[in-house]
């Protein structure tokens, strides 16, 4: 079981980037799938992205992806969010998960996929 804390959110201009840091306590985080999620006042909670256990494959939603990268460090049980190029519709609640489930298209972009998360962080990107 492993318990994500998200940090490095923020204000920031539109064009500007931020990086998100998800560190996990407990055990066995290097078992673990790690996505972020997040949700914008008034709508449901929408995927952003996802890494495997081990760090080999990402899969990312199809409006962020040539901006953001996600990344992850074992060593250290945390996991990274990189976002440039931001812009004021990218202003949510970044949530971190993590999840044990077998990886694909099918599962990974899926909040049910995931059994722990974090509090969320707040990015609030400007004009």
């Amino acid at each position: 079981q492993v318990q994500p804390v998200e940090s490095g959110g923020g204000l920031v201009q539109a064009g500007g980037s931020l990086r998100l840091s998800c560190a996990a306590s407990g055990r066995g985080f290097s078992m673990y799938h790690m996505a972020w999620f997040r949700q914008a006042p008034g709508k449901e909670r929408e995927f952003v992205s996802a890494i495997t256990w081990n760090g080999d494959n990402t899969f990312y939603a199809d409006n962020i992806k040539d901006r953001f990268t996600t990344s992850r460090d074992n060593a250290k049980n945390t996991v990274y969010l990189q976002m440039n190029s931001l812009k004021i519709e990218d202003t949510a609640v970044y949530y971190c998960a993590a999840g044990s489930f077998t990886w694909g298209n099918s599962a990974a972009p899926f909040p049910r996929s995931y059994a722990y998360w974090g509090q969320g962080t707040q990015v609030t990107v400007s004009s």
